[in-house]
Formats: structure tokens, sequence, C-alpha cells
């Protein structure tokens, strides 16, 4: 019996490239997102596509059932749809915010929820929480992306400690900089929330620096992250974290041995 395999955020980037991986390595695999048109070359490869709303119950609810009712069974899930929100802490919206968590940990959580009861039964199952190099250090103005993925971390040490008797692994993956639009998006962003305003000469100097990076050429492919991801949803015995992506390991080595002011200096000299 072939294994089924849930992605989230399947429509583009490392979500569309892990099932593209799993799908060549003859796993039955399902791309969820809300632009559902966006995976039509995934399902014309023969894969499944489910709609889902992350910050809607309802659509979760739909989205596993869907599943459930034709494959009997969900293997593996990767937890990787996520958006960057950026701004100051003063001038995002505390709605913006929620949506951030909705996002970015409360629908991933409701959505691993519905499908453990299906995994205890099978004693067996993998649940990938793609995480980020942010969930282990900081930028301005990323505190609530920042808040998001550090509770991704701190969330999946916990599950994985929860299921382990079940025969249920846990896995977390960092990536770092990525050739996908995210980081255009959230220069935007950033430029459409700090760009005027008391924050707007350090705000507009940082967008401009991550859209340069985002639009060089030093980033790692997606279908590296792709590889890596598939890599963790499938080994035998997987590590607790994969950290792969431009600059994620040595900034993550950089803050854990020499601590946050040399790392604040450093993230601060980049901003000129």
């Amino acid at each position: 019996m072939k294994k089924v395999a849930l992605i989230t955020g399947a429509s583009s980037g490392m979500g569309k490239s892990t099932a593209n991986q799993l799908h060549s390595q003859g796993y039955t695999v399902y791309g969820a997102a809300r632009r559902t048109e966006e995976m039509n070359d995934l399902k014309a490869k023969g894969m499944g596509v489910v709609s889902l709303d992350l910050t809607s119950d309802t659509s979760i609810i739909d989205a596993v059932n869907t599943i459930l009712n034709k494959e009997g069974r969900i293997d593996i899930l990767i937890n990787n749809a996520g958006y960057g929100s950026y701004g100051s802490v003063e001038d995002v919206p505390i709605d913006e915010a929620r949506r951030q968590f909705e996002v970015n940990l409360f629908g991933m959580a409701r959505l691993t929820q519905l499908i453990l009861p299906t995994m205890r039964n099978q004693q067996s199952g993998r649940i990938v929480n793609i995480s980020s190099m942010g969930g282990r250090i900081y930028t301005p103005f990323g505190a609530w992306y920042h808040a998001t993925k550090h509770a991704v971390e701190g969330w999946s040490d916990c599950l994985r400690l929860e299921l382990k008797e079940f025969g249920i692994d846990v896995v977390v993956v960092e990536p770092g900089g990525i050739k996908t639009g995210w980081g255009e998006i959230a220069a935007e962003n950033l430029k459409n929330t700090s760009g005027k305003g008391a924050y707007a000469n350090f705000a507009n100097k940082v967008a401009e620096n991550t859209k340069k990076m985002y639009t060089g050429n030093q980033l790692t492919d997606v279908d590296a992250l792709g590889q890596t991801i598939a890599k963790a949803a499938t080994v035998k015995n997987p590590k607790t974290r994969y950290v792969k992506g431009y600059m994620a390991k040595p900034a993550i080595a950089i803050r854990k041995w020499f601590g946050d002011k040399v790392y604040d200096k450093i993230v601060l000299s980049q901003v000129k």
C-alpha cells in the first residue's frame, strides 16, 4: 500500500517542489492550498489537490476528511504553509499579528490535531514542520514572523516527546534564504507598514536590503529545499532538525556561540 503524504502550501515554492519529489518516489501525494488553480500542474501529474484555508476550521476539517474518505490514511504531514508579515511592532495592527499566528501556528496545529488520531491508530507517521532559520534568530521588523517561528520550534519539540510512544516522528526543517518570492513580498509589506513615519529611515533600508538579497544570485535553489524536506519526511531515522539554505547555518551558529550583543551588531552592520 502506498503511503499518503499531505503537503500544505503546495501551490508554489518549497511545497510544490516537495510534492514533486515525493510523487517521483512513489508516494500518494496531496497538495493543499487556498489557490487550487496554482496546483493544476500537480493534478496533471496524478497528484491529489485539496482546497485549504488555514484560518478556517471548516476548511481544515473538509480537507482532512476528503483525504481520509478517499485514502483511509495519512502517513506524512508536511506543514509548509506560511507567510511573513513585516513591520515595526508599533505599526503592525494586532489583527494582522493574530492572522500571522493563525496561519503560521494555529492553523498548522489544528490540522495536526485532526490527523493525529489516524496516525496513532496506524502506530506510525511523520510530521514535518517547516520553521525557518528565523525560528532560531531574529531580524529587525520581523517581530511577529519570528515570534510565530520561535513558537513552531517549541511546539514541535513538545509534540515530538508526546508522540514518541505511538511511533510518530516530528521533524523541524529550518530553511535559510531560498529563491522564492517570499523576500520581495516581505519587503513590500515592510514598506507599506513602516515605510513612513517614525521608523521610515530604518525600515526602508531593511526593505531595500531584503529585496536586493532576494533578487540576487546567492540564494539557495528551491529544489534543494524540496529534497531536504522530502528526506526529512521519508528517511528511516530522521534528525530532529534539518538546516538548509543561504546563511542559515552561519547565522544560527553566530547567535548561539557569540551571543545576542555580537549578533545584534552584525545584523545592524548590514543595514547601511
